[in-house]
């Protein structure tokens, strides 16, 4: 494929096992079709928020009364994942229903092939009003072609409440791209948690820079929570919640060395995600169906009455053939199913992330159970600016200097084997690598075929790929 363009033919549903299309999916997609009303779209994202850190997942010391109650009066996925571990190839995924390789948009601060179609696109065609307000990261602008709403990086919700009430007689789309709680985490609430009485996770090192960084952390979950209320509060205000499809998703995990950002362990990749659609989506339910950024796409236009089958996201497969990698997962929403995938698959590319010094590139399959990693160049040394440099691991080296626990675990930020393979079961937090257990040979061989078929369905070259990462990045990356 050229560099610049997705004039070559690709294509979908070229990884087997990967979706389960049931008789429950298309008996959703026939009730949406015989929906009067197209719904409004909702889609919220924050920015670098470890999916274990909400109320509604079960952290109590994280104060999101908003999120939660949206996640009472609709429905909680917790097997949805990213494909990326960084903000850009993350929200191009979200956006296009394309994998990151596929469409070109795979390291950091990124751009999509010319050519490529967004949801926005998709949803303008078909009549809708699109925008997204807040974080952008997403080029080139042909391919996103949203009305940006109010100054960047603030909560002008005038704006919002413009835009929601522009035409009532035109269905809207509109993405909140929260720029919280992405770091430096300044922006919360002061005070508002006691790091002193805080419980730091296990996959953090217990000291007292981390009980204050993850208090801050914790604070602009906060704020983030604040912009949900004020979101649900508007819907509320002009009449427009009953025919409004709501998301939220919490994107990759945190910058903490091991809260996720730039690993492709589940702090990374799961996502925190409600849906509400009264009427439509059961209040207080559960899925635990794995799904993808990718399906979000597509969910999004069943809803809207518009067939994804017959969508051509502009950017064609390895395989040549054309279509989403994402397939609709309104019938989970409908309470008609609660399978989707059998596998979900993630990537991650170091080359052009601020202060990477070698290339470092990731890939991963996950299934309900068992996730495989690799690394692809595990001679090299993993190091970016962003977890292995500053606070909080300089304290923790420092810590470490008495603590060969402790030492062994920062050993692993800098460089890990070439394949991974976890037990999420029994290891939720993937401590114990058993890709050397004879006993798990099998899991790791059909795991591996997977990821291999994935790749190949993407045109993913590995190494090749990695290398040549900063010709998708922007000018000023080059």
């Amino acid at each position: 494929m050229k560099a610049n363009d997705c004039t070559l033919g690709r294509g979908r549903r070229g990884v087997r096992g990967t979706v389960r299309l049931l008789a429950g999916l298309v008996a959703g997609l026939v009730v949406v079709g015989a929906i009067a009303a197209r719904p409004n779209l909702l889609l919220i994202v924050a920015d670098d928020a470890t999916w274990r850190d909400f109320g509604f997942t079960g952290n109590a010391e994280v104060k999101t009364p908003n999120l939660d109650r949206l996640g009472r009066e609709g429905m909680q996925l917790t097997g949805m994942f990213t494909p990326a571990t960084t903000c850009s190839p993350s929200r191009h995924a979200l956006y296009t229903g394309l994998y990151c390789v596929r469409a070109g948009a795979y390291p950091n601060h990124t751009r999509a092939y010319e050519g490529t179609r967004s949801l926005f696109t998709h949803l303008q065609d078909a009549g809708y009003r699109v925008a997204l307000q807040g974080k952008e990261h997403v080029s080139p602008r042909r391919s996103f072609p949203y009305e940006h709403l109010g100054p960047k990086n603030a909560d002008d919700f005038e704006a919002t409440r413009g835009f929601l009430t522009r035409d009532a007689g035109q269905p809207w789309f509109l993405v909140f791209a929260s720029n919280d709680p992405h770091g430096p985490w300044n922006r919360g609430p002061a005070g508002l948690h006691d790091p002193a009485k805080l419980t730091v996770p296990p996959y953090l090192h217990d000291n007292p820079v981390t009980r204050r960084m993850l208090a801050d952390y914790y604070g602009e979950i906060n704020k983030l929570d604040w912009q949900v209320g004020q979101l649900l509060g508007l819907l509320e205000a002009t009449d427009q919640v009953g025919n409004t499809l709501v998301v939220f998703l919490s994107e990759q995990g945190s910058s903490f060395p091991y809260g996720g950002k730039w690993s492709v362990y589940d702090n990374g990749i799961r996502v925190a995600t409600l849906a509400r659609w009264p009427g439509h989506i059961a209040p207080g339910s559960r899925s635990a169906a794995l799904m993808q950024y990718v399906d979000v796409a597509p969910t999004f236009l069943a809803a809207a009455g518009i067939d994804p089958d017959a969508v051509d996201p502009g950017c064609p497969d390895a395989t040549g053939r054309r279509g989403f990698d994402g397939f609709s997962f309104l019938g989970v929403l409908l309470g008609r199913t609660d399978r989707h995938r059998d596998y979900v698959f993630a990537q991650h590319t170091t080359v052009g992330i601020n202060g990477y010094r070698e290339p470092y590139p990731m890939r991963a399959v996950r299934d309900g159970r068992y996730k495989y990693i690799r690394n692809l160049a595990p001679q090299n040394t993993y190091w970016i600016g962003g977890i292995h440099q500053g606070e909080p691991i300089r304290s923790w080296q420092a810590d470490a200097a008495n603590d060969p626990k402790l030492a062994r675990r920062l050993a692993w930020l800098f460089k890990r084997p070439a394949e991974e393979l976890y037990d999420l079961d029994a290891d939720p937090y993937e401590f114990s690598n058993l890709a050397e257990d004879p006993a798990r040979s099998e899991i790791k061989d059909r795991l591996r075929r997977e990821l291999e078929a994935w790749m190949a369905q993407q045109g993913d070259q590995g190494m090749i790929t990695e290398l040549t990462a900063r010709s998708r990045q922007g000018p000023g990356r080059r």
